[in-house]
């Protein structure tokens, strides 16, 4: 078995990608494709489904091929956009309309109304999490409202986050759902091993209709001989975010990721104690493994590498991504622009749905270059307070360890340990979301025991100390409060 590979199917929300991994953790290849973006109204993000599978299925056989065959492949893991919701035909595995994907807020007016008639203190405490449009029941109740059919289907109905919607396919009808990506439902007590009937009847959801929720490790179940010529074992799941926070190797108490992708998440490992926040974080499942479910501490940042992306396609102020690194450090500083990057709300630690982003500070003098690199600013300053709030909560940040596309960036990583005044550790391989669902697939397919005896398939690390003096960090920080106040 040593000779064999696994492989990570790892689906996001801007791409779906195959990844070949060793059992020593050297990646081998990767398949990617572009997953569609839909915005029909404003606040409205939509995938296809259908697409999603389509296009996972072509990345899977494309990696296979260039592994030599499907005998080759030892197991699969897979990782997913969390909060994103597939409904979809149990007869006909059809989907019903559009996914919802996380960034979605059209169900703002259900959480507010909710918020209002007392119930966020009960679903907090049992979830861990806040009533907001970005978790997935809200989503689940307002398509069997609108979503033409799905009332209908009663027992036929299937509701599933994304990783759940793959499997069902690649297994031909196995319909489950991993504990981590479970907990972001708001349908799942943090130490609840089946879906809560108060819970599902407060958001008006049909328990038949959800996913038999599993462990993150197992032989959850075969892939359909025919999609890639023999059938492979499905040995590991998690959720994006956790799945990152394993692949950066986080498996202590009080260890804490960063990840910069479209959005970026905060997680610290808080052990097997379930955490209470009283700073507006959000508490969540971060894997179960041999039977033992650990648990972290979140802080959930919108936008992100998504900044980046508007920056380059809706108003034309980058002709790619990778110019944003020479922009910003073409000036000394932002000129006094501060960017606050609510294109989608705000999210922890402030939790406003309705802000719009903003730019200020804005003069003659103001350059694109300077409006760039106030919106790479943007995203350390959210970092801090979000540190504080952390920090507040009991789990204060030593080292922050940085992956995701948009930490490959070196000015950005050096702005993040400047303003926060911590190292900043990144690894060699930033893609440690389909490297955690490597770890996990390894460990269920029982090539390694546990978390720990599979630490050498984590990366080796850089580290970018803090530069900045004291005296401009205060002034920044003066200034993006401000801004936030506006």
């Amino acid at each position: 078995m040593a000779d064999k590979l696994i492989l990570v199917l790892d689906e996001g929300t801007t791409s779906t990608r195959a990844m070949l991994y060793t059992l020593a953790g050297e990646w081998i290849a990767t398949e990617q494709r572009d997953i569609t973006q839909y915005y029909p109204q404003p606040g409205w993000v939509e995938h296809d489904a259908g697409e999603i599978w389509d296009r996972t299925l072509e990345c899977a056989r494309a990696a296979i091929e260039r592994a030599g065959g499907a005998d080759r492949i030892a197991a699969i893991g897979v990782t997913n956009q969390r909060e994103t919701v597939v409904a979809w035909d149990k007869a006909t595995g059809q989907p019903l309309g559009k996914a919802i994907v996380w960034q979605d807020r059209r169900t703002d007016e259900q959480c507010q109304q909710l918020r209002a008639d007392g119930h966020e203190a009960q679903v907090q405490e049992k979830t861990g999490l806040l009533l907001d449009p970005y978790f997935s029941a809200t989503k689940m109740a307002w398509m069997l409202r609108n979503v033409e059919g799905a009332a209908a289907l009663g027992d036929r109905l299937a509701f599933g986050t994304i990783e759940s919607w793959l499997v069902w396919n690649l297994t031909g009808g196995l319909h489950i759902s991993d504990v981590s990506n479970a907990s972001r439902t708001s349908l799942l007590a943090l130490t609840g091993q089946t879906w809560d009937d108060a819970l599902c009847d407060l958001f008006g959801v049909p328990r038949a209709a959800l996913p038999e929720i599993v462990a993150s490790t197992g032989t959850f179940g075969t892939t359909k001989p025919e999609l890639f010529g023999a059938a492979i074992p499905i040995t590991g799941l998690a959720g994006d975010q956790q799945s990152a926070t394993i692949g950066q190797g986080c498996f202590g108490v009080g260890q804490t990721k960063a990840t910069l992708g479209t959005g970026a998440f905060i997680l610290a490992n808080m052990g097997q104690t379930p955490p209470k926040s009283e700073h507006r974080l959000l508490g969540t499942v971060l894997c179960e493994v041999n039977g033992t479910r650990s648990f972290a501490l979140e802080g959930s940042v919108f936008v992100a590498g998504s900044l980046v992306k508007w920056l380059r396609d809706s108003i034309g102020l980058l002709g790619n991504a990778a110019e944003s690194e020479a922009l910003a450090r073409s000036v000394p500083d932002s000129g006094g622009v501060v960017v606050v990057p609510a294109l989608s709300g705000l999210g922890a630690p402030y939790w406003l749905p309705d802000a719009r982003g903003s730019i200020t500070g804005l003069s003659f003098a103001t350059t694109r270059a300077h409006i760039v690199r106030a919106s790479l600013e943007s995203v350390a300053n959210v970092f801090h307070d979000l540190g504080r709030a952390f920090a507040a909560d009991g789990a204060p940040w030593s080292v922050l360890r940085l992956d995701g596309g948009m930490s490959a960036n070196d000015w950005i990583a050096q702005d993040i340990a400047d303003v926060l005044n911590i190292p900043c550790e990144r690894p060699s391989d930033v893609e440690t979301t389909a490297r955690g669902a490597a770890i996990l697939a390894a460990i269920g397919s029982g090539h390694y025991g546990s978390l720990e005896e599979a630490r050498a398939m984590v990366s080796p690390i850089q580290t970018f100390a803090p530069e900045m003096d004291s005296t401009a960090r205060d002034q920044r920080l003066s200034h993006w409060t401000k801004a936030l106040s506006c």
